[in-house]
C-alpha cells in the first residue's frame, strides 16, 4: 500500500481550481459550457438592468474565438479594497467568490450569487481583459489564464479601443478568448443559440435592448432584442401560430412580503390555446429554472385550486363531477413565470430549482388572488378553460382505462412485447440499441444484419399518427405508437419513467428521401411531446443511411450525399465510367451486410444524436411544423426552402 502523508494534500490557489475541475463551475466544457461563459457575463449585465442602471447590452462574436460583451451599467469598481489592497475590478476578476452580491447593498435581486462568474470565464480563457468607463475616464487590466499581466490602470481614450459614445460615459466591457485546452470539443460559438437565450432576456426585462452580433463572416450577422410586454410578449411569442382561446394573455403581477421581510416581485401570464400541450417557463432572477422549484409548485397549485373552485360553481359541474388533476388545467396552457427572490437558494452552481419553502405561500396566494378577480368579471374566458379541462379530465381517464387494459393484455402475454419487435439478447439498457425501421423489407434486412447480442429491431408500416393534433387517450391506443411505447417500456406521457427504458440507443433508421424525413419528423414529435426525457438525456439518434454505392476495381465505397459522389467522381481521378453508381431509393434495397455495414455497425456507421439545446425553439418548430396552423408552416418552409437540396421530390 502506498503513503500517504501530509505530502499528498494538495491547496489549489487563486483559479486553479477552476481549471483542473471546470465541470464543477459550468457543468460541461463541451458546446453549453462555452456559451455558459457568455451567460455568467451577459448576467451580470442583467443584474445592473434588473436595478435599473443598465438599459443596454451588446454582444459580440469576434473572429478567431473572441467574444466581447459590453453594458451601460455603472462599471465594475476600480478603487483599491481596503483589505486586499488590490482594485475591486481586479478583485471580482481573479477571486472566487468575490463580488457585491453578497450584501444587498448594491444589488437586492442578482442572478449571479456566489461570487464565481466573470472569475471564472477569466480562469478558463486564454486571456481576458475588461475596459471600464467610470466618472469621465477608462480603466482597463488584462489577464493571462487568469493572472494579472499588470495592475489596474487609467487608459486615454484614444487609446482605447471600445470608446463610449458622447452620452455614454459610463459602463463595463469583458473580452476574452476561450482556452482551446480546456474546450478541446469546440470553441466555435453558436449564433442562434446565444440568440435564443438572450432574446429570453429581453422578454424578461421590459426595456432592456439586448444586441448580438456575429462578425465571424463577411457581412456582419445582428439580433436586436427588445420587449415592452415582458412576461406577456413572451407568452404571445410562445403562442405565435397557434390558435388561442382568448386574445390577450392574462396577466399576473404584484410585490409581497415573504414573511421574513424581503419583498417578492411576482410577474406571470397565462394564455390557453386549442393544443393538447403544456408549454411553461418558469425563472428566478432572470435564471431559466428548468428543473421548476417552489416558486412554480405554488403556481401550479393555485392554478389548479382556482379552476376546481369555479368548476363547482359552474354549469359543467353537472357534466363532471369529479375535481380537476393538474395535469387537466394544463393541458393547452402557455405560461411564462417570473420571480425576483433577495436570497434565492438554488440547487447547485447550475441553479435549475429553487428551494425556497416560503415562495410557494407568497406565489400560491397572489395568483390565487388575482385570477379569482380577473374570472370574475371575464365570465366567457372562465367558462372557455373550464370546457377544455374537463374535456382534458375525460381524455385522462379515458387513457388511464385504455392503459389498463394494454397492462391487462400484457400479463396475459408472458413476453409483454409487440410481435414487430425482434428483441436483442443483452439485458443491460445501457449496451442496448433499439433500431426503428420503417417497412418490412427494410425491417427484414435489419433484423438480419444486426448483432443480435445487443441491437433490437423495431419494423413500423405506414407514417403514424401525428400527436402534435391528438389527445393522449388517442396516443396510448394507437396501433402504430403501442409497438414504440411497449419497445420502449417506460410509459408515455406523464407515466413515462426515464429509468424505465429498455434501450439507451433509440435509432430511428428511415429512407433518405422526403417520405422518410416525415416519418423522421412524426416520431421526433412523439418523443417530444410523450417521451421528453429520452431527448433531454440523449438518447434519440438518426441513423444515416448512403445514398449511393461506388462500386471500382473490387473496391466499394459508399456516398451519403450528391456532393460526395460528386466530389468523389470528380477527385478520384479514376475513368469514371468504369466506376459502377448505384443509387439506393430506400433501406430495403441493401441486403443485411450491406445495411451492417453502411448503418448499423458502431465502428463505421454515422449517426446523429438529437439535442435539446433551446426548449422554446424546439416548442416553436414543432408547433410550427406539425400544428393545425396551415399559414405559419407555409411561411416557414418558403423561408428555409433555400436550405434544402439534394433531395429527389
Amino acid at each position: 500500500m502506498s503513503e500517504y502523508s501530509a505530502e499528498n494534500i494538495q491547496v489549489l490557489k487563486g483559479l486553479e481550481a477552476v481549471r483542473q475541475r471546470p465541470g464543477m463551475y459550468i457543468g460541461t466544457t463541451g458546446i453549453d459550457g462555452l456559451h455558459h461563459l457568455v451567460f455568467e457575463v451577459v448576467d451580470n449585465s442583467i443584474d445592473e438592468a434588473m436595478q435599473g442602471h443598465c438599459d443596454t447590452i451588446l454582444v459580440v462574436l469576434e473572429k478567431d474565438g473572441i467574444v466581447r460583451v459590453e453594458d451601460n451599467g455603472r462599471g465594475v469598481p476600480i478603487d483599491i479594497h481596503r483589505e486586499e489592497g488590490v482594485s475591486a475590478l481586479e478583485l471580482v476578476m481573479t477571486r472566487l467568490h468575490a463580488g457585491g452580491k453578497f450584501d444587498k447593498k448594491s444589488y437586492s435581486v442578482s442572478g449571479g450569487l456566489h461570487g464565481v462568474g466573470v472569475s471564472v470565464v477569466n480562469a478558463l480563457s486564454m486571456w481576458c481583459e475588461a475596459f471600464i468607463h467610470k466618472d469621465d475616464k477608462i480603466y482597463t487590466q488584462r489577464y493571462k489564464i487568469g493572472i494579472p499581466e499588470s495592475s489596474t490602470r487609467e487608459c486615454l481614450r484614444s487609446a482605447c479601443p471600445y470608446p463610449p459614445g458622447p452620452a455614454e460615459m459610463r459602463g463595463t466591457v469583458i473580452r476574452w478568448k476561450s482556452d482551446p485546452s480546456i474546450f478541446k470539443e469546440t470553441t466555435f460559438y453558436n449564433f442562434d443559440a446565444l440568440s435564443n437565450r438572450l432574446r429570453e432576456l429581453a422578454f424578461l426585462n421590459k426595456g432592456l435592448s439586448i444586441t448580438i452580433r456575429d462578425e465571424r463572416l463577411g457581412t456582419p450577422k445582428t439580433h436586436e432584442f427588445k420587449f415592452d410586454g415582458g412576461v406577456k410578449s413572451f407568452t404571445e411569442y410562445l403562442n405565435e401560430g397557434k390558435t388561442t382561446l382568448y386574445k390577450e394573455p392574462i396577466l399576473i403581477s404584484g410585490v409581497r412580503d415573504d414573511g421574513f421581510g424581503n419583498m417578492i416581485d411576482i410577474e406571470a401570464a397565462i394564455q390557453y390555446n386549442d393544443g393538447f400541450s403544456e408549454i411553461m417557463y418558469s425563472f428566478v432572477n432572470d435564471i431559466n429554472t428548468r428543473e421548476g422549484g417552489t416558486h412554480l409548485v405554488g403556481f401550479k397549485s393555485a392554478l389548479t385550486h382556482t379552476l376546481n373552485e369555479f368548476l363547482r360553481k359552474s354549469k359543467l359541474a353537472k357534466k363532471f363531477d369529479e375535481n380537476f388533476s393538474g395535469d387537466d388545467v394544463r393541458e393547452g396552457l402557455t405560461a411564462v413565470l417570473s420571480v425576483k427572490v433577495p436570497n434565492p437558494q438554488f440547487e447547485g452552481q447550475t441553479k435549475g430549482k429553487l428551494g425556497n419553502s416560503e415562495i410557494k405561500t407568497v406565489v400560491e396566494n397572489m395568483v390565487n388572488e388575482q385570477l379569482a378577480l380577473y374570472f370574475d368579471t371575464h365570465s366567457d374566458i372562465i367558462n372557455s378553460i373550464l370546457e377544455k379541462s374537463v374535456l382534458a379530465a375525460k381524455a385522462r381517464i379515458a387513457a388511464r382505462q385504455a392503459r389498463d387494459a394494454a397492462r391487462r393484455k400484457s400479463a396475459m402475454d408472458s413476453a409483454g412485447l409487440p410481435g414487430k419487435l425482434a428483441d436483442c439478447s443483452e439485458k443491460d439498457p445501457s449496451l442496448c440499441e433499439l433500431f426503428i425501421v420503417e417497412g418490412d423489407s427494410a425491417g427484414g434486412s435489419a433484423k438480419m444484419g444486426r448483432n443480435r447480442r445487443y441491437q433490437a429491431i423495431l419494423s413500423l408500416f405506414g407514417k403514424m399518427l401525428n400527436v402534435e393534433k391528438t389527445r393522449i387517450e388517442k396516443v396510448v391506443t394507437n396501433e402504430k405508437l403501442q409497438p414504440i411505447i411497449a419497445s420502449i417500456g417506460a410509459g408515455a406521457g406523464v407515466e413515462f419513467s426515464i429509468d424505465k427504458i429498455r434501450y439507451h440507443k433509440i435509432i430511428i433508421m428511415a429512407d433518405a428521401d422526403v417520405d422518410g424525413s416525415h416519418i423522421r419528423t412524426l416520431l421526433l414529435t412523439f418523443f417530444y411531446r410523450y417521451m421528453t426525457p429520452l431527448i433531454e438525456y440523449g438518447h434519440v439518434f438518426l441513423a444515416m443511411p448512403p445514398l449511393y454505392k461506388l462500386s471500382y476495381e473490387k473496391k466499394t465505397l459508399y456516398a451519403f450525399d450528391d456532393a460526395e459522389k460528386d466530389r468523389f467522381l470528380t477527385e478520384s481521378g479514376r475513368d469514371t465510367e468504369k466506376i459502377a453508381l448505384q443509387r439506393y431509393k430506400g433501406l430495403g434495397e441493401m441486403n443485411p451486410d450491406q445495411l451492417w455495414e453502411t448503418t448499423m455497425d458502431p465502428d463505421r456507421r454515422f449517426i446523429t444524436q438529437i439535442h435539446l439545446d433551446d426548449a422554446v425553439e424546439a416548442e416553436r418548430i414543432f408547433s410550427t411544423l406539425m400544428g393545425e396552423n396551415v399559414a405559419p408552416r407555409r411561411q416557414f418552409i418558403e423561408e428555409n426552402a433555400l436550405m434544402v437540396s439534394n433531395l429527389d421530390v
